[in-house]
């Protein structure tokens, strides 16, 4: 039965929605970040020519304004998009103001997995394939492969392969709709399909499309030259997004793997810069020393990759 999967992480709660064994979508939710559809107490820092609202210690802009409120006063919002981590940290979380109490935030009629456990499930789902298609923006399939990559205006995905043409654009959209829903990939998305000559394998690609890719979203027709362009709502970073913010991702997956691993002391060895990173978060060791049943350690290699890091006996 499909079923929603939410793991509590070190610095990260991992969702996943798994039908048939498989992760059909697939979310990381960042620790101290408001969540889309949380209703928080703020206060309006400024009216004009934005306005813009402090709540939780995050600034969030409310593109509907703030109404007749004055600035400095209280006001309730809700959270529509989440921080977007990336090369614009100028950007802010979207919010507008509301007037339902606080609380709200994302339903989760899901089931809560221990962590760790002996039974790994989401990785038996396929959690670490999704982190790797979201590290190398690389989604292989039989006949061809997307290649995707993030852009400040929006995500765009190439489709290539040795099927015939009209063949591959029919696969390659509906490959590319299952690829958007399991990254978790919002906003404005472009599709490049291989140029297929006839209407009728234009018709079938868009149709591919919609049978794969789940409401709410609109989308263009597949033009001649092949591009359709997807526009879906944007309520957090997708997977490929936080996959550009290398040390953060990998150290996170790190302590993951390493959570998994048999009870004891630990010795993390990993490229230098993610040891860097962990140095500075003393709370995130000792939350792993708690799982691990002992004490953790540090050790830089710089031959290893990024992704390379692992845990060996203290």
């Amino acid at each position: 039965m499909p079923e929603w999967l939410y793991e509590d992480g070190i610095g990260e709660t991992r969702a996943v929605f798994v039908e048939a064994g498989e992760i059909i979508e697939a979310r990381i939710e960042l620790d101290g970040l408001a969540r889309a559809g949380s209703r928080l107490p703020a206060k309006l820092k400024s009216a004009r020519p934005a306005a813009i609202a402090l709540a939780e210690g995050q600034e969030f802009l409310l593109p509907q304004g703030a109404g007749r409120t004055d600035e400095g006063a209280t006001l309730m919002i809700e959270v529509t998009r989440e921080a977007i981590p990336g090369p614009e940290p100028w950007k802010r979380p979207l919010a507008r103001v509301t007037d339902q109490d606080s609380g709200g935030g994302p339903e989760r009629d899901a089931q809560v997995v221990p962590f760790p456990a002996p039974d790994d499930l989401l990785g038996g789902a396929g959690w670490n394939d999704v982190l790797e298609e979201a590290r190398s923006g690389i989604v292989r399939f039989r006949g061809g492969e997307l290649r995707i990559a993030a852009t400040p205006a929006m995500t765009l995905i190439d489709v290539d392969g040795y099927l015939r043409a009209e063949e591959l654009a029919v696969v390659g959209a509906r490959e590319a709709a299952k690829a958007i829903r399991r990254l978790d990939i919002g906003g404005s998305i472009g599709i490049d399909l291989p140029t297929a000559g006839g209407k009728a394998a234009r018709h079938a690609a868009a149709a591919s499309i919609d049978a794969n890719l789940s409401q709410p979203f609109e989308r263009t027709a597949v033009n001649g030259f092949g591009f359709v362009q997807i526009v879906r709502p944007r309520l957090r970073a997708s997977l490929i997004e936080l996959a550009q913010e290398r040390t953060g991702f990998e150290a996170r997956a790190l302590l993951r793997r390493a959570a998994l691993e048999p009870p004891g002391a630990k010795q993390l060895v990993a490229h230098p810069a993610i040891i860097i990173f962990l140095v500075a978060r003393a709370d995130w060791l000792e939350s792993l020393s708690r799982q691990a049943g002992g004490a953790i350690g540090l050790r830089a290699d710089p031959s290893l990759p990024m992704s390379g890091g692992y845990a060996e006996n203290a």
